[in-house]
């Protein structure tokens, strides 16, 4: 995973990326919705899933990111929330059981760059899904416009500066190219403060799924497209919806 030193930064990706909102609260209703065990995979550091546990779903979070995981562990004790944390890749993943909700959000689904990863994933999901269960999966919907703006140069992203009470206010660059022919948007995250220019460095990769193949993929790793929202809402999917919000079951 070439993204793997961005995630080992996971008290800072929380202060950057603080969760919450609607998305949250769209994942707590399905899963009150479908009932049983969830399974949440790229979990990072627990945004969604400690919310669905603290409602009493039996909740495993699978991620590939070990210092995510400590994370995630130490939010769910300090609310005495139990989830069971496990390290893996969701490529390829054993887990004891099935779930009647499998989801993966926030993009995390855009670090698997080959479309044999993405199908690999879906076939192991298929193979976690009880009978009757839902897999939900929200990715962003590629602007053409946006990815050939990526030109390289490092530009400041006033959004997502933050406070960390340890070093001060923090800012937040970003350079990024576009590889059209993998669909790979190659970026390098530089994390600053006065006193401390550049003490981040790390590169996030993340791969553009658009419209017209997302279903093809789904249908090669056993599953079936239900329905495919434009946002958090329930808005039908349309050309300029910011999101993919993707229901899938066993085909």
């Amino acid at each position: 995973m070439t993204s793997a030193e961005f995630y080992s930064h996971a008290r800072l990706y929380d202060l950057m990326f603080p969760g919450g909102g609607p998305a949250v609260d769209y994942y707590r209703a399905e899963a009150d919705r479908q009932g049983g065990r969830v399974l949440e995979l790229g979990c990072g550091t627990g945004h969604k899933l400690i919310p669905i546990a603290a409602d009493g779903h039996p909740s495993v979070g699978l991620d590939f990111s070990a210092d995510m995981l400590a994370e995630a562990q130490r939010k769910a004790d300090e609310r005495g929330v139990a989830v069971e944390w496990t390290q893996g890749d969701m490529r390829d993943f054993d887990l004891d059981g099935t779930f009647g909700l499998v989801f993966i959000t926030a993009n995390s689904l855009l670090h698997l760059q080959e479309a044999e990863d993405l199908v690999s994933c879906f076939r192991s999901v298929r193979g976690h899904l009880a009978p009757g269960a839902r897999f939900v999966f929200d990715v962003f919907n590629p602007s053409v416009r946006l990815l050939a703006e990526a030109d390289g140069v490092r530009r400041t992203r006033e959004s997502l500066s933050f406070l960390d009470p340890d070093r001060g206010t923090v800012s937040v660059d970003v350079a990024e190219t576009y590889d059209a022919a993998a669909q790979v948007t190659r970026g390098t995250w530089y994390l600053s403060t006065d006193a401390a220019p550049d003490f981040v460095v790390a590169p996030l990769e993340i791969r553009s799924i658009f419209p017209q193949e997302l279903p093809l993929l789904v249908s090669l790793g056993g599953l079936r497209l239900v329905e495919r929202l434009g946002d958090w809402s329930g808005r039908p999917f349309a050309l300029d919806a910011p999101i993919q919000l993707c229901v899938c079951e066993s085909a």
